[in-house]
C-alpha cells in the first residue's frame, strides 16, 4: 500500500510539473539567451557529428551510441528557438533571424523534422537507415546556417 501511495504521489508531482515544462523559456538578460542557444546548439552539433562520423565510416559503427546520440539530437533541436526571441540579438546569429522570422521558423521546423527522422533511423539499429537520414538532416542544418549564422 505504501508503494502504491508513493507511486501515486510521484505521478501527481510529475503531471503537475508538465505545465511548467511547457512554458516558454524565459531569460533575464539577452546574454543568457545567447549563452543558452549557443550551448544547446554546440551539444547538438557534437551529438550529430558522432552519428555522422559513424555514417561516413570515420568512426566504427556502434548502434547503441548512434541511437543515444540521435535521440539527444532530436531532443536538443527543439530547445534553442525560444532563445532567439525579441531583444536577444547577437552571438553568431545574423540580424536576419529577427527580421525574417517566418523563414527562420520554417527552416527551424524543417531541421526539427529531419532530426526526428534521423532518430527514428538510428532507433532501427541499421547503419544503412542512418546513412539515408544523415544527409537530409545535415542539409537542414546547413540551410539555416547559410541564411542565419554569421561566419
Amino acid at each position: 500500500m505504501i508503494r502504491l501511495a508513493t507511486l501515486a504521489c510521484a505521478v501527481t508531482l510529475a503531471v503537475s510539473a508538465l505545465p511548467a515544462l511547457a512554458q516558454p523559456q524565459k531569460f533575464d538578460k539577452p546574454e543568457d539567451a545567447i549563452k543558452f542557444r549557443q550551448a544547446t546548439l554546440k551539444e547538438l552539433q557534437q551529438n550529430f557529428k558522432r552519428v555522422a562520423d559513424m555514417a561516413s565510416g570515420r568512426d566504427a559503427f556502434n548502434a547503441k551510441v548512434a541511437d543515444e546520440s540521435a535521440a539527444r539530437v532530436a531532443e536538443l533541436i527543439k530547445q534553442p528557438w525560444p532563445a532567439f526571441g525579441p531583444g536577444t540579438e547577437g552571438g553568431k546569429a545574423r540580424p536576419e533571424v529577427w527580421t525574417e522570422q517566418a523563414k527562420f521558423q520554417d527552416l527551424a521546423g524543417k531541421a526539427q523534422g529531419e532530426m526526428v527522422k534521423l532518430a527514428a533511423a538510428a532507433k532501427t539499429g541499421s547503419l544503412d537507415a542512418i546513412k539515408a537520414a544523415i544527409g537530409p538532416a545535415g542539409a537542414s542544418c546547413k540551410a539555416c546556417h547559410d541564411s542565419f549564422r554569421a561566419r
